[in-house]
């Protein structure tokens, strides 16, 4: 199996730049507004923006983490049939090369910082400046912020040499953008002179912002990090360009809070830009060219200045006129560009293919097993404009690797399954791809196609063998090959989460799911030496009289890098990483601790601690509950171990017996979740335990003039012994209905939150006795 991609960075929160944003509004309306003056607005418009942008800058800029050692890679390099000695070659270039990058990315990062705090600084000190002061003092923060950008820019990790075609090219589109904003520029001027400052800035700016916009759009795919900063640049440089157009044509001051708005969204956006490229991008050539609109961008910039003008101005000078022209050629030159890339793809596209049929043929099909590579397939992704990509991973059963002519069989039956036109390529072992053209519905029936074929029986002497099948899908759409590729990838794995055998389609909120779960995957081993988990108590009350009786434990992982996480998302994480045991033995003994500091005080109450019957198999867990207990002195039957009803059906023999043997030792137990069917119902006699916990839907008045259903389960627990818990009381109504129904206690928001253990006391102390 190939080595799976490293996890995506971490989403940070957007509440920051939304706050910044708001903020910024509001003190430019009161500027155009006039309850401000025009430059303290602007500089109170860009002061949020610019601060967080330079704080995300500098820390980018400081030193990164430590760098994996080349040992890390060893036993993936060995598994290719390398030598230690040769892995670890290897993995020192690799390590070296990160080095370089990273410190090639902390340089770039600071020379953006300083370019961003220039453009700040420009607008904070228009307040503190004289009139006649503030057109030099933009004019030199302008082309300070454009030399350290452009400085930066050439820097940026993954930066290529453009080929000649790609030159041409790029000249061309920069020439039509270029030609276009300059045009704009001239029809938006005010009529009459233009100072010289404005015309040479707004030429000047026009030229610069075409070189960036194209390079922005030619990146965003290849380097999408790069592409940011390009945007960034150019909103931060327009930004500036129009603060010195409007200072030079002498504009009142409440027109100066204009500028914030492009100069906050560049300072976020090179920030954004930065922090992509410091977390590396692929810089591989084999990636669909972007699109760019040469005819409709510069032509609709034209078209809306001169719509403008002429209902402004009423005519055209001959000067205008000229340049409004001479934004024709150019366009023209990169349609006719654009026509010919497009012929030369498709004229190698055909090629590709006619070879392949050549070398398999209608009968070699299903004999070949597969004539493409992981790069033919990304240079064949690269030159499609649609369709879909199948990554199909195979599994032997009990977890061996299909081997042999079982694998020989599968890719053959692979091959087979194809469309004609379907490209297939080996990406491992036992992982493959097929690209086809096909839509998503088409794609779909062929990846259950597949699964059907590759899940049959694969006769061999002495009896068949099966096989395992996860497919994972992704829409080539033309975009990144490398993306879509991993994009499938994912949608693979979940494949497998969800028990293999399946075909799962990629979408974002899924690949927000797989990155989620490789960062707690790669955080949660270690949890407890750092000191990271900890428990909440909620309080379980009488109904009665309200009093406290006592308290269930719940874990809670406090970590630095993903924030608070709840039991449902970590504890399966733990029992996939076989951590349910260590993380098991820290809530028992903490939980046991905390009881024993409440009964010191003279609180009889009870603690409940969730169990699941992963850790109840364990042989010693019995021995190992008494221990704790003798540890911290704590009579037994103040430990309540609660097991979830659900997740006791399959391994109930087992988690009888263990019961059974903490009751021995006058361990109470408590059945969770129970949901009142028949099948629970019928289980419930064979259960040793002593508190049963419903939901609240089981108060609710029955339907068809019946009684509740909670009288029936009442009864029932009447007869067993057996006291009955309301949890999820989340209303008054929920509680005076658990109430009538004759519960003896509840447990929910409407009677008392989790909370630490300090808060829990002192809540405690609100009542004059918790014995109970």
């Amino acid at each position: 199996m190939p080595v799976p991609p490293p996890a995506a960075p971490r989403r940070r929160s957007v509440l920051p730049d939304v706050a910044v944003s708001l903020t910024g509004a509001a003190f430019l309306l009161a500027g155009v507004a006039g309850a401000l003056p025009g430059p303290a607005a602007a500089a109170l418009a860009v002061a949020g923006g610019f601060a967080l942008a330079c704080v995300r800058l500098a820390w980018l800029a400081g030193p990164g983490p430590q760098q994996p050692g080349p040992q890390q890679v060893v036993t993936f390099r060995c598994h290719a049939g390398e030598t230690t000695d040769t892995a670890l070659a290897h993995g020192a270039t690799t390590t070296g090369r990160r080095a370089r990058r990273a410190a090639l990315s902390r340089r770039v990062a600071a020379i953006l910082d300083s370019a961003v705090l220039v453009a700040g600084l420009t607008v904070a000190v228009l307040p503190l400046s004289d009139a006649a002061h503030r057109l030099p003092v933009a004019l030199a923060g302008l082309c300070l912020t454009g030399a350290l950008h452009v400085t930066a820019l050439l820097r940026l990790p993954g930066r290529s040499r453009l080929s000649g075609p790609e030159l041409v090219r790029r000249t061309v589109d920069v020439l039509a953008l270029g030609v276009s904003l300059v045009f704009a520029g001239w029809m938006l001027l005010p009529g009459g002179p233009v100072p010289a400052v404005a015309g040479v800035v707004a030429a000047g700016g026009a030229v610069v912002l075409a070189v960036l916009a194209v390079a922005a759009v030619a990146e965003r795919r290849r380097r999408p990090g790069a592409a940011r900063c390009h945007a960034g640049a150019a909103l931060t440089l327009g930004g500036l360009t129009l603060l010195v157009v409007l200072l030079a044509y002498g504009a009142p001051d409440r027109a100066l809070p204009l500028v914030a708005a492009p100069l906050v969204a560049g300072a976020l956006l090179t920030a954004a830009g930065a922090r992509r490229t410091s977390g590396g991008e692929r810089t591989g050539r084999d990636v669909a060219p972007a699109a760019w609109p040469r005819l409709t961008a510069p032509a609709g910039i034209a078209a809306l200045a001169a719509g403008i003008h002429l209902g402004t101005a009423g005519e055209f000078s001959t000067a205008a006129m000229a340049l409004g022209l001479a934004v024709i050629p150019p366009i023209m030159a990169g349609e006719l560009l654009a026509a010919a890339d497009q012929r030369r793809r498709v004229q190698r596209l055909a090629a590709r293919e006619a070879w392949l049929r050549r070398r398999l043929g209608p009968d070699a099909r299903a004999a070949e097993p597969v004539p493409l590579t992981r790069a033919e397939l990304v240079r064949a992704m690269a030159e499609r404009s649609g369709g879909a990509l199948l990554v199909v991973d195979l599994h032997g059963v009990g977890g061996a690797v299909p081997e042999g002519p079982v694998l020989t069989e599968a890719v053959r039956r692979l091959r087979a399954g194809s469309g004609t036109h379907d490209l297939v390529a080996r990406l491992g072992d036992t992982e493959y791809a097929v690209l086809t053209d096909a839509g998503p519905v088409l794609a779909y029936a062929l990846g259950l196609r597949l699964l059907a074929a590759l899940a049959e029986p694969y006769p061999r002497p002495g009896g068949v063998a099966r096989l395992g099948v996860s497919v994972g899908l992704a829409e080539t759409g033309g975009g990144d090959p490398e993306d879509v590729l991993r994009q499938a990838d994912l949608a693979r794995r979940r494949a497998v989460q969800l028990g293999r055998d399946r075909v799962e389609w990629y979408d974002a909120y899924l690949e927000e799911q797989l990155v989620r779960r490789l960062d707690l995957e790669r955080e949660l081993p270690g949890a407890v030496a750092r000191g990271e988990l900890d428990l909440v108590y909620q309080p379980v009350v009488a109904l009665a009289d309200r009093m406290p009786v006592g308290t269930e434990a719940l874990l809670r992982w406090r970590s630095p890098a993903l924030g608070t996480v709840l039991p449902a998302e970590l504890l399966p994480v733990a029992a996939d990483l076989d951590l349910t045991g260590e993380i098991g033995r820290w809530v028992l003994d903490r939980a046991c601790r905390q009881l024993a500091a409440w009964s010191e005080g003279g609180r009889e109450l009870w603690m409940a601690v969730n169990v699941t019957p992963r850790e109840l198999a364990a042989p010693d867990f019995v021995a190992r509950t008494a221990t704790a207990l003798a540890a911290y002195d704590v009579v037994p039957e103040r430990l309540v171990v609660e097991v979830a009803e659900p997740v006791v059906g399959g391994e109930l023999s087992t988690v009888v017996a263990r019961l059974a043997g903490l009751r021995s030792i006058g361990v109470r137990i408590a059945l969770d979740d129970f949901r009142a069917e028949h099948a629970s119902l019928a289980q419930l006699r064979r259960l040793p335990i002593d508190l049963l916990k419903v939901g609240p839907h089981l108060v609710g008045p029955g339907g068809d003039g019946q009684r509740p259903l909670i009288d029936v389960v009442a009864n029932l627990a009447d007869r067993l012994g057996v006291e009955l818990v309301v949890e999820e009381l989340e209303s008054e109504g929920q509680v005076a209905g658990a109430r009538r129904a004759g519960c003896r206690y509840g447990q929910g928001f409407a009677l008392a939150r989790p909370a630490t253990a300090e808060r829990v006391e002192a809540w405690f102390e609100e009542y004059p006795s918790t014995a109970r």
